[in-house]
């Protein structure tokens, strides 16, 4: 059996995700069969504990899409353990030294690449007997660049064997500018950083990621983003149900300034 790859996704055009804040694995699933490429179930900042992530990645999976995990830390227990759930890429945030994006990859990869720990209990009934030989070449490692020191560490970052891409978190990489959280800022200094961080993609050959919603997509696809989230489990439920409430009160939908729209 193959594994499928999140690297298949961005070859042909640009990779667009959904992105898993709550719990529920009929929304991944929901979200995997309207065509999205990858769901990403969200382990730093979402509510889902490890067996509901686990019940999640099955669903993303079982629905056609790469299931992938932004874990809580760097830290090999936790690359480890989404790994070992069923996911086939990993998110890791605030990776800020290319020591930062060593332990990283260290963590994805089985000996003698890394120092993975053998015990994929869900991937290996999921995708293949032969998973522990094809797992170092299937599973994508991301890292996050969000703060002003990673931004000073960039080309030391993406020269790290074994990253696949680098993955923007606009609302944090906002904050550490001295810029307002939200998904998007027209202030230079924003858009001087997110294009160091294709530039140096392109370089180095990784594959850039970000942060976006349905308006901001075309934009960052046209600058060389690869892989780009566009839809959000909370918000998408906060909309549906504030524009079902406000049009059957005949009143204006509430304002949301956080989130990704």
């Amino acid at each position: 059996m193959t594994i499928p790859s999140l690297r298949d996704r961005w070859q042909d055009h640009p990779a667009l995700g959904a992105w898993m804040f709550l719990r529920e694995p009929m929304t991944a699933e929901a979200a995997a069969r309207l065509g999205y490429d990858y769901v990403v179930i969200d382990l730093q900042h979402g509510v889902a504990t490890e067996d509901e992530a686990l019940a999640m990645m099955q669903a993303a999976q079982v629905g056609g899409a790469i299931p992938v995990a932004r874990v809580a830390t760097n830290q090999p227990m936790n690359i480890g353990r989404a790994l070992d759930a069923g996911a086939l890429a990993v998110i890791v945030p605030l990776v800020n030294t290319a020591d930062d994006a060593r332990r990283a990859v260290d963590a994805c990869r089985y000996a003698p690449v890394g120092s993975r720990s053998y015990g994929p209990v869900a991937a290996i009934s999921r995708y293949s007997d032969d998973y522990a030989r094809v797992a170092n070449e299937t599973v994508c490692c991301f890292v996050m660049v969000e703060t002003v020191e990673a931004l000073g560490n960039l080309d030391e970052i993406v020269s790290v064997p074994g990253i696949d891409g680098v993955y923007v978190g606009p609302v944090d990489l906002s904050l550490t500018l001295g810029l307002a959280p939200q998904p998007f800022n027209p202030e230079p200094e924003f858009m001087a950083a997110v294009d160091a961080v294709l530039d140096a993609c392109a370089r180095h050959g990784v594959t850039p990621g970000i942060h976006a919603n349905e308006q901001l997509a075309p934009m960052w696809v046209d600058r060389g983003f690869r892989l780009v989230t566009v839809g959000y489990d909370q918000f998408s439920v906060l909309d549906g149900l504030g524009r079902a409430l406000s049009t059957s009160r005949g009143t204006e939908p509430p304002t949301r300034s956080a989130g990704y729209r």
